[in-house]
């Protein structure tokens, strides 16, 4: 009968081990990130993901009983894991994003997490410049500007690309371009936290820019974007606070 009993313990066991096993690998969430500085929005360093991305997701999670693992990329690698893959989630995304590596992709988007003005921020005494009046235009490599691409391609206004957003705003400060095209939130966290110079650029508006939002994406596990889709319209207040707290939306409405 101790035999009988000891059996059933261990069969049991196997049984709750199994199941254990199970929540957690379906549980597990893998989300792509950029391994990259973009405070306040999120930043990659020392091994550590961090800023509002992080803490958003920290807490959808925490609430639905997930649990999240960061896998932080160069944003071309990131592309292409995402795309074969290799992670659960892509944040940020955006559907105008790099859409000829999209085609045919199955591509699952949640409704926006957060608004962006992607712009140019100068000095205020050259705010209400004319469009003829950037004749060099500062941003990070690797970054598009969309919003200037016609004048760049005909000869207009001459871009120059920077290692980092630090030394984009160090060169605007300078004067050595007439503004820099970054997103406004990341400008300002820049002026504010690191330089510690805030308002010594501001956004104007009446210049081309760019708005729009990020999302979180899936091809592997639509079902969880919906999910998360719930969460945040359960949930608009705390979002509204998480927003308040990291200024991710900071000079957004400047005129």
């Amino acid at each position: 009968m101790k035999s009988l009993f000891a059996k059933s313990g261990q069969v049991l066991l196997c049984l709750l081990l199994t199941v254990s096993n199970g929540l957690a690998a379906k549980d597990a969430l893998i989300v792509g990130v950029e391994n990259q500085y973009y405070l306040p929005v999120y930043a990659y360093e020392k091994g550590v993901y961090q800023g509002f991305a992080r803490e958003l997701l920290d807490t959808f999670a925490q609430d639905q009983g997930y649990r999240i693992e960061y896998r932080a990329l160069p944003v071309p690698r990131l592309y292409a894991s995402f795309i074969a893959g290799q992670v659960d989630f892509k944040f940020p995304d955006n559907p105008r994003w790099k859409q000829d590596q999209r085609v045919g992709k199955q591509i699952v988007y949640s409704e926006p997490v957060l608004s962006f003005v992607d712009g140019v921020s100068l000095p205020p005494n050259k705010r209400k410049m004319p469009l003829d009046g950037i004749k060099r235009l500062g941003t990070v490599g690797g970054f598009t500007p969309w919003a200037w691409i016609d004048r760049i391609e005909s000869g207009k206004t001459q871009l120059s690309e920077n290692s980092s957003l630090e030394a984009l705003v160090r060169q605007t400060l300078a004067g050595r371009v007439d503004g820099a095209y970054a997103s406004v939130a990341v400008i300002n966290y820049q002026l504010d936290h690191v330089l510690k110079q805030p308002g010594a650029l501001v956004f104007d508006p009446s210049l081309p820019n760019s708005r729009d939002s990020y999302y979180l994406s899936s091809i592997k596990r639509p079902k969880v974007v919906l999910e998360f889709n719930a969460w945040m319209r359960e949930n608009q207040d705390r979002i509204a606070a998480l927003k308040t707290k990291h200024a991710v939306e900071k000079g957004l409405t400047t005129h």
